[in-house]
């Protein structure tokens, strides 16, 4: 994680002029995240759970253009989500998947002062995921059902929102994330059937996130 967050200050600040205000810190927050699946016979099976996010930071201020500033980060993000499996006699099981993953959201912001410790901001950007756990999940107990959950090695996502900073350090924001791809893929089959009767879906996790962070 360090590594990223590194590379990440090395790419801004060589874009930036030599009195550029760099700042570091740490972050956290909560993910509420919505499934969907691109097939409707199994969009109505995820139930959405809430999951959680932390790591670290750095801002990066432009003194000769007031208001706008970088941030970046690197970010342990975990998110959660339940499947409903129904097998042909009408008995239901409910799987829980979780995605475990390092991301590293890059957001352009403007600000607006309230004051001389206090702005309001916007900020958008893109977030690019790298998967670090488990990439399958087997969805059913039943052996008239298979089912498989795969996540792919990495994703790409954008956010757009909107923050809140006091006394200079402390900041609050509100975003939501949008999946630019697919996060993963679902997939069902009768195991008694000689045909199969196979049913695959992609999946997006797009995710409203609540965060705070601390500004050293």
């Amino acid at each position: 994680m360090k590594k990223v967050l590194t590379l990440i200050v090395m790419a801004v600040a060589f874009a930036m002029p030599s009195k550029a205000q760099v700042s570091f810190g740490v972050k956290g927050g909560l993910n509420l995240t919505n499934m969907t699946v691109d097939k409707g016979s199994l969009e109505d099976l995820f139930k959405n759970k809430a999951g959680f996010f932390a790591g670290v930071t750095v801002k990066v201020g432009l003194p000769l253009v007031p208001g706008l500033a970088f941030d970046g980060a690197a970010l342990y993000d975990q998110r959660e989500g339940d499947i409903d499996v129904v097998n042909p006699s009408g008995n239901k099981t409910t799987e829980k998947l979780k995605s475990q993953s390092i991301q590293v959201p890059i957001n352009v912001r403007y600000e607006i002062g309230l004051g001389e410790s206090a702005n309001v901001f916007i900020f958008a950007g893109p977030q690019f995921g790298f998967n670090i756990g488990d990439k399958t999940k087997s969805l059913s107990e039943f052996k008239e059902v298979s089912g498989e959950w795969t996540l792919k090695s990495s994703n790409f996502s954008a956010n757009v929102g909107l923050g809140f900073t006091i006394m200079s350090h402390l900041q609050l924001t509100a975003n939501y994330n949008i999946a630019l791809g697919k996060t993963g893929e679902v997939s069902f089959k009768d195991t008694t059937s000689a045909i199969g009767n196979l049913i695959t879906g992609d999946a997006k996790a797009n995710s409203w996130q609540i965060a705070l962070a601390y500004y050293f």
